[in-house]
């Protein structure tokens, strides 16, 4: 075993033998809902318990063949409940494992970025701000390393680590890196002991799933009474109660929608894994009712609007600018070069530091990067100091600080009297401002003695002097443009956030096609109280020199005056303003692990045009669902109505608990699986943002939508009624059936068309759309023609004339009503 654990880390095989031992470094899971458990859920469904009642009934009584059928359709209806569940927990499966965290791993000599859960004991691991810990590990060696244990020990403060220290999973690096070797994994380490009190956690139902939700409730608890009264009217006029029963238990059948539960958590999941396929992760899914609804979307420029891919392509020293062609500089530049070295982190995820010791290593000599310097401090980056110092010691014991960052802050760092000209500084932060109108980042290097063998505690107390300036540029995507202008034809204004300078922020608004509008520094928002910001916040699309804790601000600005903010971000700092968008989007690639926490959406490919796409894909979400939910309550309409207008009218009655179910077996797929495919409305993109509060269904919109199925049912009744003064009662109610069967195929036709002509939505491709009609269509022909079933269901042999007649009269029933509405503009 010693062998494999060396300073390469541990072997590939040594790794997969330990994992094989121990088991994957993962907690224990809360019970994933499995064919048992969605069987047993079911099983307590209203809906269920009114069928085994049914099919109880009717065996009691010596109905076999009844009885017998009603016992099936259950058993189709668990069948097609486990089809439907089962596909929403297979994505939410996929979600999960994509939303597993990573980690940096040293094995066979390599750094490896894996699924934290292939950790074992004995990795070396490396950690570095903003990671979350994937193990227990000791720490090796740590630069300036603060964890944040809040989890484990309810104590806020960060903990400082150094090399004798424990990091413990689940903890958060605030500040720093390390290396550490893994002691313990899953449930062995302490983060696994406490596991069982976070399972039991559940997340709040969404603003849509109690709407849903109290909308099932209503019209169960109108179901319940209206099914009592029936049963003993029917009962006292006609003296059968048996039959009073039946037709009670169908009347609660009718008027209860558990479909809607179904649809709440059919769509978002699977629209979820829908998402994951365009490389947005979603980590919480109430964020589908909301993305699509985005008004204001605050974007990154580095890494979302822009490649990520920073180059320095030139650099500014003795008052001259110097292109960088194929990385190669003259001598005189080295001493620029070298203090940008000494201000870098060697490794890390940041890319002006990589791009910094990309060129280094391409130019200066092996002595010139200091191997045998000593990194004994570090001044991070923060709101009020945005530049990076290091100080390294010398093998003398000379202390140098190097920093790097904003012109204005380093150079406004500079001792006046140190320098060779006094008006050096002034004309660095010239070039610097010069060249950012060229759409550059600027960056400012400064190096200083330090006196003695201590330093300051800020920053600022060191008496640095200017070495020069470096020049990156970072591509605007080439797609951003057209994604853009996608945004602004959709109603969506998008506002760009970045920690650069205002003339290098302006110069990619215009290559990006963003409004041209007076760009919003950090110094004049903290200037600005509220009142006076949010007077300001409707013409605002650019934000430069923005610290990470004032996206907070700006984020909670424009949710005041009533929009709806998409936020991005990737950093620790982040977090907050991510928590407080009404959707936050993490960056998966460069994102730390706290900002992906805080995020609802993970872009796993880092680019500004899946953020766009996901709005469509939410938008379509949307719609489909409210399309679904609308077939399900007009469809519910002329259900009931046919299970109590008979009775009411003294005719024979239409419905039983078997033909309800055939229903169900009609409308359950079509409510989930046929919806749920829809493509998405050609003119999606191209109206405004939906408001986000706006409840599900209106008083109005519910009433329009209850008197979508009363054409169905006046046709079924006329058509029903007809039949009994032509036809023998069991014709009649075949006759009466079958234009029943049709209207609900109608309804989806004209559900699936809500807002598009009927015959644009009939050429949009949906396969399942026709699997069920020709499954519908295939059982209807079977309870009519095969004789047990049809003696089951109380029917007769149609005609087929009939049958088309039937079927004309259904399709007509809800198509005719449809089209005349859309002519006269409703």
């Amino acid at each position: 075993m010693a062998a494999d654990l060396t300073a390469d880390g541990l072997s590939a095989a040594e790794a997969a033998h330990r994992i094989a031992m121990d088991g994957p470094n993962t907690l224990a899971e809360t019970e994933r809902r499995n064919w048992r458990r969605i069987v047993a859920d079911s099983a307590r469904e209203p809906m269920f318990l009114l069928l085994v009642g049914a099919a109880l009934l009717y065996l009691a009584l010596g109905q076999l063949d009844e009885g017998l059928l009603l016992c099936l359709m259950v058993a189709v209806s668990l069948g097609l409940a486990l089809y439907q569940e089962g596909k929403t927990e297979r994505a939410l499966a996929a979600l999960r494992d994509l939303a597993s965290p990573r980690a940096h791993v040293l094995r066979d000599g390599c750094w490896h970025v894996i699924d934290s859960a292939g950790i074992v004991a004995g990795d070396l691991v490396a950690v570095h701000e903003g990671d979350r810990v994937p193990a227990d590990a000791h720490v090796l060696n740590s630069t300036g390393l603060q964890a944040d244990e809040s989890l484990l020990t309810g104590e806020s403060m960060p903990v400082d680590k150094d090399a004798t220290a424990m990091l413990f999973a689940g903890s958060l690096v605030l500040q720093g890196h390390a290396i550490a070797r893994v002691a313990a994994t899953g449930g062995r380490s302490q983060l696994g002991r406490i596991a069982a009190s976070l399972r039991s956690l559940r997340p709040a139902p969404s603003p849509l799933q109690r709407q849903s939700a109290a909308l099932a409730r209503a019209f169960a608890v109108l179901g319940m009474a209206f099914s009592v009264v029936l049963v003993l009217v029917y009962g006292l006029m006609r003296g059968d109660w048996l039959q009073a029963v039946l037709a009670g238990i169908a009347l609660a059948m009718s008027m209860l929608p558990e479909e809607l539960a179904i649809v709440m958590t059919v769509f978002p999941a699977i629209g979820a894994w829908r998402l994951s396929r365009q490389q947005v992760l979603v980590r919480r899914l109430p964020a589908i009712e909301t993305l699509g609804a985005i008004s204001v979307l605050c974007v990154d420029k580095t890494g979302t609007l822009t490649a990520n891919r920073m180059d320095i392509v030139a650099l500014y020293a003795h008052g001259a600018r110097h292109a960088v062609i194929e990385e190669s500089l003259p001598a005189a530049l080295a001493p620029l070069l070298e203090t940008a070295v000494l201000a870098s982190t060697a490794t890390g995820p940041d890319p002006i530091d990589r791009a910094v010791q990309r060129l280094g290593a391409a130019n200066l000599a092996p002595t010139q990067r200091h191997p045998d310097w000593s990194l004994v401090h570090e001044f991070g980056v923060r709101a009020q100091q945005r530049a990076l110092v290091q100080v390294w010691q010398r093998p003398d014991g000379v202390l140098i600080a190097a920093a790097k960052g904003a012109p204005e802050t380093v150079l406004g760092w500079c001792n006046p009297d140190a320098d060779a000209d006094a008006g050096a500084s002034a004309g660095l932060l010239a070039a610097a401002s010069s060249m950012a109108q060229d759409g550059l980042r600027m960056l400012a290097v400064a190096q200083a003695t330090l006196p003695g063998a201590s330093w300051p505690a800020r920053a600022a107390e060191i008496p640095f002097v200017p070495s020069g300036l470096l020049a990156l540029a970072d591509p605007l995507r080439p797609e951003i443009p057209a994604c853009v202008s996608r945004c602004a034809g959709a109603g969506i204004r998008v506002v760009m956030i970045t920690g650069d300078h205002p003339d290098t922020a302006r110069a990619i608004a215009r290559q990006a096609g963003l409004a041209d509008t007076p760009v919003l520094t950090g110094a004049a928002l903290d200037a600005l109280d509220d009142a006076a910001l949010d007077a300001r916040i409707g013409a605002l699309s650019i934000c430069a020199r923005i610290a990470p804790m004032q996206k907070l601000r700006l984020v909670q600005a424009f949710a005041r005056g009533s929009a709806t903010v998409g936020m991005t971000g990737d950093g620790v700092n982040d977090a907050p303003a991510l928590k407080a968008a009404h959707v936050g989007i993490a960056m998966g690639g460069r994102g730390t692990d706290v900002a992906r926490e805080a995020a609802a959406l993970v872009l796993l490919d880092d680019r500004f045009a899946s953020i766009v796409d996901a709005i469509g894909a939410g938008r379509r979400i949307h719609d489909n669902l409210r399309k679904s939910i609308r077939y399900v309550i007009s469809m519910h309409a002329p259900i009931a109505g046919m299970a109590i207008l008979p009775i009411l009218v003294g005719w024979p009655p239409l419905l039983f608990p078997m033909h309800i179910v055939f229903m169900e077996l009609i409308i359950d797929p079509a409510c989930t699986l046929v919806f749920e495919n829809e493509p998405a409305a050609p003119g999606a993109m191209l109206r405004p943002p939906r408001d986000a509060q706006a409840p599900l269904f209106t008083p109005g919109a519910l009433a329009r939508t209850l008197a979508m199925g009363l054409g169905p049912l006046l046709g079924v009744a006329l058509a029903y009624g007809w039949a009994l003064g032509a036809l023998a009662p069991a014709q009649a109610r075949a006759f009466g059936f079958t234009t029943l069967v049709f209207a609900n195929l109608s309804l989806i036709l004209v559900n699936r068309a809500a807002g598009a002509s009927l015959l644009d939505s009939l050429r949009q491709p949906n396969r399942i759309l026709w699997l069920v009609v020709a499954a519908a269509l295939g059982l209807l022909a079977l309870a009519l023609y095969v004789p047990w079933l049809a003696a089951v269901f109380q029917f007769a042999v149609l005609a087929p004339a009939l049958v088309a007649g039937a079927g004309v009269v259904g399709l007509a029933s809800a198509l005719v009503p449809a089209l005349l509405m859309r002519r006269h503009g409703h």
